[in-house]
């Protein structure tokens, strides 16, 4: 029997309650089970995600490959439609899967993740190019995220009224401007839908490769506010952060090969929605205290500052 790391046994419980500690209890006989039926060993330590275990394995073939459970949720239902519309083009392929355990057998790649890059346009780059390969006509079946263009606004709205905050009356307004105006058209384009710099890893079938992703369709530039979050804590070691901001973003534009002021209104709304989330959930890295305040005010300048530029 696999052993469960103990962080993610404790962040799993925290979040889910006892519904995540049953299913934690049931997890190592879930692994066994599947690595009988796709033939399979373990082949190194057990890793974790934020919701998911990721056990590397060695296949009866001798290939390497990692086997992944994630806790049932309902953002995790169309991973797999995702990874098989893409066929490995710009992701990890998929080699098995259970969609009744949320488990797959996918490609194995390296630990390194592309927010270790320390060059920028080189992150970003990167990042835009792979987000343009992965935008291929997406399957009918996939979530659109048009659809949630009226829960978005309305949660704009609500947070806005709701919560103690110091965002200016036109900052929420722009954001939802952006939904209104983006967010009720978009494309029906396969898009990853948290392509953050921490879910490109190095790979050996191709340099770079996406995981995790959300299999959502939608418009391509809004993948570009995800990763500009995700560059935060080098962006602030810049000396000109307004510039520094918008390089991020329109060197992502250019390789996505998607519109530079699209992409700043859809980074602008993921900076209003990350400073409404903050204050009511909190983060993963901070669910209080004054990193949380920190991280929130954080959310707060980004949001202003990107206004001023769309």
């Amino acid at each position: 029997m696999i052993e469960i790391p103990a962080a993610f046994a404790q962040s799993t419980t925290e979040r889910e309650k006892e519904p995540g500690a049953a299913w934690l209890r049931e997890l190592p006989t879930i692994v066994e089970e599947l690595l009988g039926r796709w033939e399979c060993v373990p082949d190194g330590k057990v890793m974790h995600g934020g919701v998911g275990l990721i056990v590397p394995v060695r296949r009866r073939t001798g290939g390497a490959a990692v086997l992944k459970v994630s806790y049932p949720h309902p953002g995790n239902v169309h991973e797999p439609d995702a990874l098989v519309a893409w066929g490995g083009l710009g992701a990890v392929l998929l080699h098995e899967r259970d969609d009744e355990r949320f488990a797959m057998l996918l490609e194995r790649v390296r630990t390194t993740t592309l927010a270790e890059v320390e060059d920028g346009d080189e992150a970003m780059t990167v990042a835009g190019r792979i987000s343009r390969r992965l935008a291929v006509p997406a399957p009918p079946d996939l979530p659109r995220l048009k659809d949630q263009a009226g829960l978005w606004e309305e949660q704009l709205h609500k947070d806005a009224t709701e919560l103690t905050h110091a965002l200016p009356r036109h900052v929420v307004g722009a954001a939802v401007a952006t939904v209104r105006e983006l967010g009720r058209v978009q494309p029906d384009t396969l898009i990853h839908g948290d392509l953050h710099a921490r879910n490109i890893l190095c790979a050996e079938r191709e340099p770079w490769l996406a995981v995790d992703p959300k299999g959502h369709a939608g418009d391509p530039a809004y993948d570009g506010g995800t990763l500009l979050k995700s560059r935060a804590p080098a962006l602030l070691e810049a000396q000109d952060l307004r510039g520094a901001v918008l390089r991020t973003l329109d060197v992502f534009a250019e390789a996505a090969e998607v519109d530079r002021v699209r992409t700043r209104r859809w980074a602008q709304f993921h900076a209003v929605q990350a400073a409404f989330w903050g204050r009511r959930h909190g983060f993963r890295i901070a669910r209080d205290g004054p990193r949380l305040d920190w991280i929130t005010g954080f959310a707060d300048h980004l949001a202003e500052l990107l206004t001023e530029h769309l």
